[in-house]
């Protein structure tokens, strides 16, 4: 009787392994298609990612020779400026500053002379009150202070 129940779960115990074994190897056969799968997509993607960066890597070198074409431009146009500025900016300040002080000259001088016509400065009265006479009123088309261009 031990025999035969030894026998009975040798038997079970053995199938139960070969239900084992046989699902293992379905899941190891499902695995390698999926690895198959996986390395048919990704040869093609990693071809395609490295044209890409190719690709990026030289439109960044254009990029780089741009950059120094325009740094290049710039320190142009700086040494330019700079040498416009040193050429023509002292001569132009003194112009300005030699018109500044010819129309000041010019304005004190017209500003020295005396009003020809005394009779604006009179007052006038009028019923018992005596009212200034209108400074700088126009008279003949001219200011009283003088022209002013």
């Amino acid at each position: 009787m031990a025999g035969i129940l030894v026998a009975v779960f040798w038997a079970i115990l053995v199938s139960f392994l070969a239900v084992v074994l046989v699902r293992l190897a379905q899941t190891l056969k499902a695995t390698t298609a999926l690895v198959a799968d996986v390395t048919e997509q990704a040869v093609p993607l990693l071809a395609d990612a490295s044209a890409t960066l190719r690709t990026a890597q030289t439109q960044l070198d254009k990029v780089d020779a741009i950059a120094s074409d325009v740094q290049e431009v710039t320190s142009n146009a700086s040494a330019l400026s700079t040498t416009v500025a040193s050429t023509f900016g002292g001569p132009l300040v003194k112009v300005a500053a030699f018109g500044y002080g010819v129309r000041q000259a010019l304005g004190r001088r017209t500003a020295a002379e005396p009003e020809p016509d005394r009779r604006s400065s009179r007052r006038t009265v009028i019923v018992g009150r005596t009212v200034p006479s209108a400074r700088g009123r126009k008279r003949n088309g001219r200011s009283s202070r003088g022209q002013k261009d």
